[in-house]
């Protein structure tokens, strides 16, 4: 399997980083949102982000930018990488319709989080060529891709997918078909736990995010990973693990909950743990 042209369906943090490396690596990008002027945010912040790594030497980032192109709606690729909000419904309801558009020998991957990949292969006709692709944010920096094979997953499609992220500089991993796979199962516990810290006293939101870094030698504290991720996100993986493995361990932090009520959603609305300008 080649992957010449790739379609990446939806243009946010993560839509946009996949869009980016994937045109770096020489090839032609079809990039889609519903939601208004995404696509249009999604190159503005693709051209800094390429600007930057082209002062560390990279790349002329108006050769990569040339590569990726806005379309309406879904069209046909070799390729899809769906990045879109992690709602199981969503991402069925989208790979049923990619199914009828993409040629029949095109692979369908999900850049999801947590939803299993075996439903959303169950949507198609094709459900030996649909695979998780799970890129970590920031997508241009972090070199890990969890490749997820559903129940249904082939050989063949999943090692065509090791493959194209081994050439996009990325590392693959591969992970089975369980809620959260193992990035998430181990993660989002840790984020939790330090909201739970927060919520009942124990130590300010600085505090708790210089022990981790400090102690555990992390680059970045669980609550200031939290807002990069997005709260609402995190909520959305914790519902998916505490569903589908029966565990109240998994149970998102009632504060986690009120925040995201409030629309205190991290870095993306201006305040989650912390304020941002």
């Amino acid at each position: 399997m080649t992957f010449e042209h790739v379609l990446v369906v939806g243009a946010g943090q993560m839509g946009g980083g996949i869009a980016q490396v994937v045109a770096a690596s020489g090839r032609r990008v079809s990039l889609h949102d519903a939601v208004p002027g995404a696509v249009g945010s999604a190159l503005e912040a693709m051209e800094r982000s390429l600007q930057k790594l082209a002062e560390k030497g990279g790349a002329d980032p108006s050769e990569t930018l040339a590569r990726v192109s806005q379309v309406d709606d879904l069209v046909a690729a070799d390729l899809l990488i769906e990045a879109v909000v992690e709602d199981a419904g969503v991402k069925q309801e989208l790979f049923r319709r990619a199914d009828g558009v993409l040629p029949r020998e095109a692979v369908l991957a999900s850049n999801t989080s947590s939803i299993p990949i075996t439903s959303l292969a169950a949507a198609t006709t094709r459900p030996e060529q649909v695979v998780g692709m799970h890129f970590f944010n920031p997508v241009p920096v972090l070199k890990l891709v969890e490749v997820v094979r559903a129940v249904q997953t082939s050989d063949e499609t999943a090692a065509a997918i090791v493959a194209l992220a081994e050439d996009l500089g990325k590392v693959p991993a591969e992970a089975r078909d369980f809620p959260g796979f193992v990035s998430n199962r181990i993660l989002m516990p840790f984020l939790n736990e330090a909201a739970y810290t927060l919520m009942e006293g124990v130590a300010e939101p600085e505090a708790i995010d210089t022990i981790a870094k400090l102690g555990f030698a992390h680059p970045m504290g669980p609550l200031a990973l939290a807002d990069l991720i997005g709260l609402d996100t995190c909520v959305a993986i914790m519902e998916v693990l505490h569903e589908g493995l029966g565990d109240p361990k998994y149970a998102p932090c009632p504060l986690l909950r009120q925040y995201v009520t409030a629309g205190r959603l991290g870095r993306k609305s201006g305040r989650g743990f912390y304020e941002y300008s």
